[in-house]
């Protein structure tokens, strides 16, 4: 028991301080993707709670419920759009450069498209 208590004495409170300086994708974020020469803006405002993400992201194609995820610094969400009258899935998957800067991959996968997408933190 001792034992315990001296290693989250020694380790506990660098964890802590880990866990508490980890980026969270909670907040307003602009978003620009550029897919097969195509670019396009979004603003997505997301919510983490634990590793879960809900919220939105509103583009020139309307407003869409997003869902995903974090894993350490990855960042993975999607929504489900139009495009020509067909159902399409747009995920990004992305790292956090900062704690107010994403960027990785977006894709497609009905088309088989796929890009780069920045997102910032709005102030």
């Amino acid at each position: 028991m001792k034992l315990a208590a001296l290693f989250f004495l020694l380790l506990g409170p660098a964890a802590l301080s880990q866990a508490a300086d980890a980026p969270t994708a909670t907040g307003t974020w602009n978003v620009h993707s550029s897919i097969a020469g195509n670019e396009s803006d979004a603003v997505c405002k997301l919510v983490q709670k634990d590793a879960a993400i809900t919220g939105s992201c509103s583009g020139a194609e309307g407003a869409h419920d997003a869902t995903g995820k974090v894993d350490h610094d990855t960042v993975t969400w999607s929504y489900g759009a139009n495009y020509n009258g067909g159902a399409i899935t747009i995920v990004f998957e992305g790292k956090f450069q900062s704690p107010t800067e994403i960027s990785g991959t977006v894709s497609v996968p009905e088309f088989s498209a796929s890009g780069e997408f920045s997102a910032a933190l709005s102030r």
